[in-house]
């Protein structure tokens, strides 16, 4: 048995992408034959060295990740590159191709096809409670970071600094600003649409931001049993009793000594992702090492303000104004000015000296604008031009490159 990873020993880190028709860009239904031609075989997981492909509930995603946890984020941008040309490549033989971005701008999620090979009795159980035939379930794809915690003091402090830092992500990550053909009025689109997904349910998502809970038993308590008495009544067979039903934005897993973050849309290439994600680490080890405030001031954060500035930020992003003074007392942030969170962003980066390249991912991210503000910008107000705007996005993924104006 080996031994437990403490805090950020290691990292997982998850990409999902849409497979579409090399030409139109439709989506189509042919995640298990592109696991096929890298497997050999249909599965619904393949190890290919360091990265591992797998399904997930729609047809038309795929999600590539790490092959368990790594040691560092440092070289996950050119694997999952190589990755994304290899799944390329299979793919021109089927007439596809991946599209990256957080949502498909023009699909029906009416005519979502969920995986129909192993585990689609659990999908079936989804579809037959909650309807996965919306937005919220066929039409999202994200990047999940998991990262490692030994025991309740390491798990709490973790738990605490990604409360914190939960509503400042979409200022980073939206990249879902166009839904059904148009823009929807958020430039994160996709959490819009699932923080509502599970509402015939509340307690599985509750505010998204999650509970201020430090300890595993209160967890439990807290969150597990509740939702398992609440999702009891609709699942008679139990198929949903894990903690994988937990919604929230991040959700801890403690039989594997991790907490999932679940709130960042795809970028329209890995180096955008990781990029973000090496941000998210460095603020979340600060936070943790109490550089700005104690863990005990950290814990009193109560969750409605938080969710209030996340519900804000998925519409607005990177202007979106912060007015919570203890809230940006936790960054460090005292001027009476009350910053944007793309203001807040760069000082907490450059609070701990990683104030990025001019020209680096990061830094199109803060001086143009999240990809869904790009997406904007480029797509104009003749949506007609949605097409080629989304060609060039697939183009940006093939080929490793930002998303420019």
């Amino acid at each position: 048995m080996s031994d437990p990873l403490h805090l950020f020993d290691a990292y997982g880190v998850e990409l999902e992408y849409m497979i579409v028709d090399a030409q139109s860009l439709d989506v189509r239904p042919i995640a298990d034959l592109l696991l096929e031609k890298a497997a050999g075989e249909i599965i619904s997981e393949v190890e290919l060295g360091e990265l591992a492909w797998s399904n997930e509930l729609a047809l038309h995603v795929i999600e590539l990740k790490t092959n368990g946890p790594a040691a560092s984020l440092d070289p996950l941008t050119d694997y999952f590159q190589q990755h994304v040309t290899q799944a390329n490549e299979y793919l021109s033989s089927l007439g596809a191709r991946l599209l990256p971005t957080a949502m498909h701008p023009w699909m029906d999620p009416h005519t979502v096809q969920l995986w129909p090979h192993d585990y689609n009795p659990i999908y079936q159980a989804y579809n037959r409670i909650f309807d996965c035939r919306g937005h919220g379930w066929a039409n999202l794809q994200s990047v999940h970071l998991n990262l490692p915690f030994c025991g309740d003091d390491e798990f709490g402090r973790l738990h605490a600094a990604i409360r914190l830092i939960m509503p400042l992500l979409p200022a980073l990550a939206a990249s879902s600003p166009i839904c059904d053909g148009k823009p929807s009025g958020f430039l994160d689109t996709r959490m819009e649409v699932y923080r509502t997904n599970s509402q015939r349910i509340p307690s599985l998502t509750a505010a998204i931001v999650p509970e201020p809970i430090y300890t595993e038993g209160d967890y439990q308590r807290e969150i597990f049993e509740k939702m398992y008495a609440d999702i009891e009544p609709h699942d008679p067979e139990g198929m949903l009793q894990y903690p994988f039903l937990n919604a929230r934005g991040a959700i801890a897993r403690f039989d594997r000594g991790a907490i999932e973050i679940r709130v960042l849309d795809i970028q329209e290439c890995p180096a955008a992702d990781l990029a973000i994600l090496q941000a998210v680490v460095a603020t979340l080890k600060a936070l943790v090492s109490e550089k700005w405030t104690s863990f005990a001031e950290q814990q009193l954060v109560a969750t409605m303000p938080l969710s209030q500035l996340f519900l804000e930020t998925i519409r607005t992003a990177d202007t979106t104004p912060i007015t919570d003074g203890d809230l940006l007392r936790q960054f460090g942030y005292s001027a009476r000015q009350r910053p944007t969170v793309a203001e807040l962003w760069r000082h907490i980066l450059a609070e701990l000296g990683q104030t990025p390249a001019e020209e680096s991912p990061l830094d199109v991210i803060l001086t143009d604008g999240p990809l869904a503000r790009r997406i904007l910008q480029k797509a104009g107000h003749d949506l007609s031009h949605l097409q080629p705007v989304y060609s060039e996005l697939a183009e940006c993924l093939s080929q490793g490159a930002m998303f420019r104006m």
